[in-house]
């Protein structure tokens, strides 16, 4: 995380040519540094967001060692960030994982990784800013006694909307907006990460270090928090489910890639950003994690209050005094608003990136970029009335069991949740086609030109990634009973697996009715050199 990289005449001009090489002209404005490209990054990726909100599953369902599987999905995700890294250094082209796809195997082929990318993000927008719902509503009935209901669905819209159509105004003032509300974002997550644990261990901890190494019985129904069975098994069972809590926060550092031609030397700040929000999310979460842990109540029933739905995170910041539990409330909420704000911009410019290629209906609409503030406004307003029209959803909530074909859709989940399961489910899918993308080209002949290269390391880096992706997207979709720990916590048995199905069918009734890919073989030159799928072609 070096600091801000001043602007200068000669890299803005490279920025320029190489984006001209791409065949694409400069509209947007080139004025994130390192550490803005890096923040928004790590806002993204929030350690905040995602450990107050997947505590519980993790410890619940793994108790105290799941903390240790994080460094495994870390060290994976960290393979995929090279990938990218590379590939974001020779194509510093907004859009990111749409243009690496494009350019790696064909128009096809980055369409589609784009639709499925595209949607994640649009979920992520509204599981964000719904998911801050909870912490607005006891910030403000603490301070104003007031009687604000979290579950309302009155006030999960309204909330959401508020936040939507806030974040919306400072995405279209400008990058530089953009950038600062990110570092805000940085701030307030190192805060609200290391400074927890300080407090929590001034307090004074429950358990010593060697606590954080043992299950304390989760793996046996009589013991496990959320009353789940894994038959005794920790490895092949427990940690299966609780690795979860770990995959839904490793990711998001991609977007360093979805801002590129606003950052100033792209080429070589896109793959060091990615690098670095991956790391310090992951030191970040590992110590948030940890202090959260040695924290929970010594009593077994403290604990399981404390390492279940019922209590989670807020039983164990109780210990706090009130005014430092209402500071990191507030911090709380800032990093959900930093990290909606993030994901929002990301998603704009890939719709942007995609509509400058005629890739989806009203493409000279879309691309519109504001003469004022230099920025994608009218993606952005699609990147809020998408989510709000998925916060809507709230609505969808069954009294009863719905029997669907061979399936059943569970009584009392309402259906964002169930959208919101495929936000992961796009990621990973999304990640694990670019990778495949960029072991295609490769293997056409493809050699990279951007400041960041791989080397002799990309194959055996490119194949590990690819083979974890893989093997965690099936851990994230396999369908396994309603009444497994898995079906139960995590992917509600088919449900997350058919909203997948659903997405990519929408998709492919647009993508062959319209064929986008045509209009985008139009967009496939590169100067610098002959692009795989060029070279595929010929």
């Amino acid at each position: 995380m070096a600091g801000s990289v001043t602007p200068t005449a000669p890299r803005e001009s490279g920025d320029h040519d190489r984006l001209a090489d791409l065949g694409y002209r400069q509209e947007l404005s080139r004025v994130l540094s390192l550490f803005d490209n890096f923040s928004v990054a790590f806002s993204y990726l929030s350690p905040m967001v995602g450990v107050y909100s997947l505590f519980v599953l993790g410890a619940g369902a793994g108790g105290p060692r799941y903390l240790w599987l994080m460094p495994i999905v870390v060290a994976g995700m960290l393979l995929v960030a090279l990938v990218f890294g590379e590939l974001g250094s020779h194509y510093p082209v907004a859009g990111a994982l749409y243009q690496y796809g494009k350019y790696s195997v064909g128009a096809a082929y980055g369409w589609w990784v784009g639709w499925i990318y595209g949607i994640a993000l649009l979920v992520t927008v509204a599981s964000v800013d719904t998911g801050v719902v909870p912490y607005v509503t006891a910030l403000v009935n603490q301070w104003f006694g007031t009687t604000m209901d979290a579950t309302s669905h009155t006030t999960i819209l309204v909330v959401t909307i508020l936040l939507i159509l806030l974040q919306t105004a400072l995405n279209t003032v400008g990058a530089k907006v953009l950038g600062r509300i990110a570092r805000l974002g940085v701030y307030v997550e190192t805060i609200g990460t290391f400074g927890v644990a300080i407090a929590l261990g001034i307090v004074g901890f429950h358990h010593g270090l060697g606590f954080l190494f043992t299950t304390n019985g989760a793996e046996r129904a009589t013991a496990n928090s959320l009353q789940v069975d894994f038959g005794g098994s920790w490895w092949t069972g427990a940690a299966l489910v609780a690795v979860l809590a770990h995959v839904y926060i490793f990711y998001g550092f991609e977007a360093a890639g979805d801002v590129a031609e606003e950052t100033v030397d792209a080429s070589r700040q896109v793959p060091r950003a990615m690098r670095s929000a991956l790391v310090y999310g992951g030191v970040a979460s590992f110590v948030l994690v940890a202090g959260l842990l040695l924290a929970t109540p010594s009593d077994a029933k403290g604990y399981t209050n404390a390492t279940s739905f019922a209590g989670g995170v807020p039983a164990i910041l109780a210990q706090l005094p009130q005014w430092l539990q209402d500071f990191f409330l507030v911090m709380v909420i800032l990093a959900f608003f930093s990290c909606g704000t993030a994901v929002q911009g990301a998603g704009a410019r890939l719709a942007y990136s995609y509509a400058r290629d005629g890739a989806v209906p009203a493409s000279a609409w879309v691309r519109r970029i504001s003469p004022r503030f230099r920025t994608p406004s009218n993606a952005l307003i699609i990147g809020a009335v998408v989510p709000l029209l998925f916060t809507l959803m709230v609505n969808i909530n069954p009294a009863k069991d719905v029997h669907i074909l061979w399936f059943t859709f569970p009584a009392g989940i309402n259906a964002l949740t169930a959208l919101v399961s495929f936000g992961v489910t796009g990621i990973y899918l999304s990640f694990l086609l670019t990778v495949i993308g960029s072991m295609v080209a490769r293997a056409r002949g493809w050699i990279p030109e951007g400041a960041f290269r791989l080397g002799r390391w990309a194959w055996p880096v490119s194949i590990v990634a690819a083979a974890y992706l893989g093997l965690m997207l099936v851990n994230i979709v396999a369908p396994t009973g309603l009444t497994s720990p898995r079906g139960a916590l995590f992917n509600l048995d088919w449900v997350t697996l058919m909203v997948m199905v659903v997405i990519v069918l929408l998709g492919a009734v647009y993508f062959f009715v319209a064929r986008p890919d045509r209009r985008l073989s139009a967009h496939l030159s590169d100067e610098m050199e002959q692009t795989g799928a060029e070279r595929h072609q010929t």
